[in-house]
């Protein structure tokens, strides 16, 4: 039976050498956090497997040299990348729907999990609130199981959306503090250029799959503007942009194949009115990224369309939406999976958009490149991108040859670079002299 215990006495329970899970996004400890990191000069090599980070950790700031405790994340926030280049964390790479398979076949049961959730329900149920992922198949295999109760949190429906009592080993009491939101800018102007390029293929019916960042969000605000009906969702993460889409009236479900009349996804993250709208909210169903991202799942949906951000894209098509040469900034996340569940659903659309363009050091630069900064990581392969989109322009990479897609690249890049992007097409031989 569960016991309830303080934070400090579920602190003592961790000994050197033991590796502990904190779940992810919303559902990551907080009074635990402290209580262990002021046993931080008792401790050595202690590992953290997390995700999403979006509060700081005690333990990384109280151990800013990481001899303490070392953390292991499956997709990097703002705050995980920052605490990466300072040498302290260091990056798991996956797909995200399929790590709960990762925990069942692959990583040896964790010594302890602690996860934050919503108050016991009536039911006996902790319900994870806006965070379901990864965090059951966590549970089933760790050795002991710690809950940090929270009022702060919205409670949702959907499928496996909570722990049962059964499986607690140990309750303790956490703060009520709001959950954690997570700042939405409004869209620049290069975001509602691409967005309006976007929206203009998205139909009645459609079903969408909206990735983080200030593109995707651009293209929900234009589609309430819209005069487009009967939406639907099937998604990872549940933004405000989707919520504006909810509210507007224009996300129905009714054409959908699968879960029919309800907003699918497996994690929210963004501003209390998200979080208000999606508390005990029946139309929103949240469950575990296996069932949200797995290519076979998304498929069912016809007219599947599924809209995400990439930082860089070289000639041939390749994606590299995680990294920056060495630098991690991200994760593999959702997108690889939603561009193939998109592209096998009946009538589906998958679209990756960027910015022609950026600037570092002073310097302004091309995000389309004849060849992928060295270190970058390919999030999305050639063979698997369909369209293409800048504030430039719009285009379908599919059945196109490695010279077509290189003119067509080039046709959508800033058009300060165009010459010498074709240039060096030629000289590389990506383009063959006479093709064309």
């Amino acid at each position: 039976m569960a016991q309830r215990i303080t934070a400090q006495q579920a602190a003592e329970m961790v000994t050197s050498g033991m590796w502990l899970d904190y779940g992810a996004s919303l559902g990551q400890p907080d009074v635990f956090d402290i209580a262990l990191a002021a046993r931080k000069d008792e401790l050595r090599s202690v590992k953290i497997r997390s995700c999403l980070t979006v509060r700081p950790r005690a333990v990384l700031e109280a151990d800013p040299l990481g001899e303490h405790f070392h953390w292991v994340n499956l997709h990097f926030s703002g705050y995980d990348r920052r605490k990466h280049d300072a040498g302290i964390v260091n990056y798991l790479p996956v797909n995200l729907g399929e790590i709960p398979d990762y925990y069942r076949r692959f990583i040896e049961p964790v010594d302890i999990v602690v996860i934050k959730t919503c108050p016991m329900d009536e039911n006996g149920f902790f319900n994870y609130s806006a965070a379901t992922l990864w965090h059951q198949a966590v549970i089933d295999r760790a050795r002991v199981v710690i809950v940090e109760e929270s009022s702060g949190l919205p409670y949702v429906l959907g499928g496996q959306t909570g722990v049962h009592v059964s499986q607690v080993h140990y309750i303790i009491e956490g703060n009520a503090n709001p959950a954690a939101e997570l700042p939405n800018p409004p869209p620049s102007d290069v975001d509602r250029a691409v967005a309006h390029l976007i929206a203009g293929e998205i139909q009645d019916g459609d079903c969408l799959q909206i990735g983080i960042g200030g593109m995707p969000n651009a293209v929900c605000s234009l589609l309430s503007e819209s005069s487009v009906r009967d939406l639907g969702v099937h998604t990872e993460m549940l933004t405000d942009g989707i919520m504006d889409l909810y509210r507007a009236g224009l996300i129905t479900g009714a054409r959908k194949q699968l879960d029919v009349g309800k907003i699918v996804t497996t994690f929210a993250l963004g501003s209390r009115y998200l979080y208000e709208g999606i508390n005990r909210n029946p139309d929103f169903h949240f469950h575990p990224v296996d069932y949200t991202n797995l290519p076979q799942n998304i498929m069912q949906n016809d007219n599947m369309v599924s809209i995400n951000n990439t930082t860089q894209m070289d000639l041939q098509g390749q994606a590299a939406s995680e990294s920056d040469g060495f630098r991690h900034i991200s994760g593999t996340g959702g997108q690889l999976q939603f561009v193939r569940g998109a592209y096998a659903s009946k009538g589906g659309k998958s679209f990756i958009c960027l910015a022609s363009t950026y600037e570092k050091n002073g310097v302004r630069r091309s995000r389309i490149v004849p060849s992928l900064t060295t270190g970058n990581i390919v999030t999305t392969p050639r063979s698997d991108i369909m369209y293409v989109a800048t504030e430039y322009g719009l285009t379908n990479l599919k059945g196109k040859s490695v010279a077509e897609r290189a003119k067509a690249l080039i046709a959508i890049a800033h058009p300060d670079f165009r010459e010498e992007l074709e240039r060096e097409a030629y000289a590389n031989g990506q383009i063959p002299k006479g093709f064309f």
